[in-house]
């Protein structure tokens, strides 16, 4: 009797674990915000050198994990800045995002690091290749249609 009940028990919890398992992963998604997009945020204008971005500003977690997902249409001189509490490495992906985008990542003194162009719905990691504080989301080819370039720096106003 004792071997049938240690069997049973064993199922039981193996069977509570995948449950507990697949219940966090479940709650992964919605707790990470990006089941739905983000309404439209507190905006800023970046001047970086003769061109300007009016972008909404993405400053906590869930508005920097939803960023411009499900958004249908981008304009040239619009964007989102995405703001980390400190210098980080980051990394973004496009899941759920049909805009094709250009990401700036930008160290906390607003210089321009790196340029990287983002295709739609992907999820391959677009790393940054070293820590920054901001990433600058715009409509893809944008940086190079205003002149902007790595090395340029980015006029931050208080956030």
């Amino acid at each position: 009797m004792r071997p049938r009940y240690a069997s049973l028990l064993s199922a039981v919890a193996v069977c509570s674990l995948i449950l507990i398992f697949f219940a966090a992963c479940g709650q992964n998604t919605s707790s990470q915000g990006i089941d739905k997009p983000n309404p439209r945020l507190k905006t800023v204008t970046l001047t970086i050198g003769e061109a300007t971005v009016k972008a909404e500003v993405a400053m906590t977690e869930t508005e920097r994990n939803r960023g411009l997902m499900y958004r249908t249409s981008l304009r040239d001189g619009e964007g989102m800045l995405f703001v980390f509490d400190r210098d980080q490495q980051v990394s973004f992906w496009m899941k759920n995002t049909k805009l094709p985008l250009s990401i700036a990542y930008i160290i906390s003194d607003g210089t321009i690091v790196q340029i990287l162009d983002l295709v739609p719905y992907s999820e391959e990691p677009r790393p940054s290749a070293r820590s920054i504080r901001y990433a600058l989301e715009v409509p893809q080819g944008w940086f190079g249609r205003a002149g902007v370039k790595v090395g340029d720096k980015v006029a931050i106003p208080p956030l």
